[in-house]
């Protein structure tokens, strides 16, 4: 697929992995701030379902099915809806990924506004993107699903309540190493590591705090619950994470549901 590269074009440029199935596993910061939709929010839906709308073309999504179905590169415009139900025009570039077995095991999407797009730049500056997440080297492919590997092993066994989670630790038990395993997370999370590891700490504290069971603990101990060692740190990455004070986060809460 030829995408001529246009120099000095600052545009967001969305990546979406899916599974086989063409369930949303990862999406950057980009894909936010085109649609509206969070990671969380977009994370086990399928992209259509959750941008197309009612003034869609049927025969665009007609066009994108099958050639998913053939297995083959797909370039194409499609209206598609933000999640505050402005439309805009996507104009998208679908890679099937293969497996050792000649398999379709993922698809890459690269996306762009295109009623942001001037005139000067109607080719699209995609090359960089395909090529960094190139089928070929699967390098990008590959620092995602270590990703989600980290995401599945700290949501599935919760190391992180652990004060001691270390890198190293993290590292080995997910087979790769530390410096590998930093420039992934800082490179699609947008945080160095520590910080990352601390953001599933306040969003567990989130949770304690407002949960009864918890009551009779003080905030401090909460945050010993779920994996800070000081307060200091704590009442800061809380206030940066959830942008409220740990305090301010329960009377908000509870002004919401009474």
């Amino acid at each position: 697929m030829e995408v001529k590269l246009i120099p000095q074009v600052d545009v967001d440029i969305a990546v979406i992995l899916t599974d086989a199935q063409r369930q949303i596993l990862w999406v950057n910061s980009d894909f936010t701030r085109i649609t509206g939709y969070s990671l969380h929010e977009a994370e086990g839906k399928k992209p259509g379902s959750l941008l197309q709308g009612k003034n869609t073309d049927p025969r665009d999504v007609k066009l994108i099915s099958e050639c998913l179905t053939a297995k083959i590169p797909c370039r194409h415009e499609i209206l598609n809806y933000r999640k505050n139900g402005e439309p805009y025009l996507c104009k998208l570039v679908i890679q099937p990924i293969f497996n050792t077995h000649e398999e379709v095991c993922n698809y890459l999407a690269f996306e762009v506004d295109g009623d942001q797009v001037t005139a000067e730049a109607l080719e699209i500056p995609l090359r960089e993107m395909e090529e960094k997440y190139s089928s070929s080297s699967l390098k990008g492919v590959e620092e995602i699903r270590l990703f989600l590997k980290l995401k599945e092993y700290l949501e599935e066994e919760r190391p992180f309540l652990d004060p001691n989670m270390s890198l190293k630790h993290t590292a080995d038990h997910l087979h790769t190493n530390t410096k590998y395993l930093s420039q992934v997370v800082n490179r699609l999370s947008h945080h160095n590591f520590q910080y990352f590891i601390n953001t599933f700490r306040v969003n567990e504290a989130k949770k304690q705090l407002i949960c009864g069971k918890y009551g009779h603990l003080t905030l401090y101990g909460i945050a010993l619950q779920c994996g800070f060692k000081n307060k200091s740190t704590f009442y800061k990455v809380f206030k940066e994470v959830a942008h409220l004070t740990p305090r301010q986060f329960i009377m908000l809460h509870r002004n919401r549901y009474n």
